[in-house]
């Protein structure tokens, strides 16, 4: 099997510089300057960036201080959770007018699966972003294709404000070429292991038995066998109850130091709190956790008993996971309560971590 099945067909939105453009929108006098959110404080760091900023090399998860020395004319603007979480709940009203199925990965993107509508879609696709830009006044652009994998990396393809889709006969002619750091997961070093090993292309990893893969590169090695071939078989999981809340975000470059993880962190707590203060505020939390994937996608979690959400506890647990990375670069950070079971004698876990 090389590709996925045809009659999947999955969207990626994914928001321009999402929050930076909502202080664009609100402040117009701002466009055409370079502005970022976040990074005030000496050891802040960028949320994100308009293009502007990354004419100069400004791009998300950088100090503060170095995107100021790349681009000193920089306006560096506090960050605005309530406002973002405002406009993403509204974008999500109109996700839902076309499907069930939408899975959040951010406030800024999401996976829809509109395997169940007629219309084509990059139809689909244009009538959504088209609604976002009149209705929201906002641009987003959207990846097509039969799986999540490569709906994701479509995304990026014509950013900003564009869509690119991947019919299943074009996807190995479209991954043959396509660099091993585009490929969802592949961070900084793995991508120099990769090199090391003269793999620098979806197509050159292709030339590789899956054996060889995971003798040089562990449980990751079977991920890149199947995700260069375009195999990726996860459904698209819209949000359920749970006998958890939690959230997590995979960033697009892998975090190097706990200290560029801490504000990432912060801001999935202060998602959490927002969470529990709506329809979980009766339930009452055992526990906190902390879950980090490092590089070669293994997980790890730390966790504490705890009644409530400490934004300082999760720190802790953050820096005991971390630890356990021995110098391994992180790609996801999640955060999240367990509840106590409302049903005697019912197993807890957390289905998320």
């Amino acid at each position: 099997m090389e590709i996925d099945s045809p009659t999947r067909k999955i969207i990626h939105v994914d928001m321009d510089c999402f929050y930076a453009a909502i202080e664009m929108r609100e402040r117009p006098e701002l466009v055409g300057k370079p502005i970022a959110v976040g990074g005030a404080s000496g050891r802040g760091v960028l949320t994100t960036c308009n293009y502007e900023a990354r004419k100069f090399g400004c791009r998300s998860a950088m100090p503060g201080f170095k995107a100021r020395a790349l681009c000193p004319d920089l306006i560096l603007l506090p960050v605005r959770f309530d406002l973002y979480r405002y406009e993403s709940s509204r974008i999500r009203k109109i996700f839902d007018d076309f499907t069930d199925l939408v899975e959040p990965l951010s406030l800024d993107e999401a996976y829809l699966d509109v395997s169940h509508l007629d219309s084509e879609p990059s139809s689909i696709a244009w009538e959504i972003r088209e609604r976002i830009r009149n209705e929201i006044e906002l641009t987003a652009s959207a990846g097509i294709a039969s799986n999540k994998f490569i709906a994701k990396i479509a995304s990026d393809w014509e950013k900003p404000d564009g869509q690119f889709e991947v019919k299943d006969e074009d996807m190995l002619d479209f991954l043959a070429d396509l660099p091993v750091e585009k490929i969802w997961g592949v961070g900084k070093r793995t991508a120099e292991k990769l090199h090391a090993s003269g793999l620098k292309t979806c197509g050159m990893i292709r030339e590789r038995t899956e054996l060889e893969l995971v003798r040089r590169f562990g449980k990751f090695g079977s991920a890149l066998y199947q995700l260069c071939r375009g195999v990726d078989e996860r459904k698209v999981n819209p949000n359920r109850e749970r006998k958890s809340v939690s959230n997590e975000r995979t960033f697009r470059e892998n975090l190097t130091s706990v200290e560029e993880g801490e504000p990432k962190l912060d801001e999935l707590v202060d998602e959490l709190i927002e969470d529990l203060s709506g329809r979980h505020k009766e339930r009452a939390i055992r526990e906190c956790v902390v879950k980090l994937k490092f590089e070669d996608f293994q997980v790890t979690s730390a966790q504490r008993g705890l009644d409530h959400v400490d934004a300082g506890v999760f720190r802790e647990l953050l820096a005991e996971a971390w630890a356990r990375g021995e110098g391994r670069s992180v790609r996801l950070i999640g955060a999240g309560v367990r509840f106590h079971s409302e049903r005697k004698g019912e197993v807890e876990q957390l289905e998320m971590f």
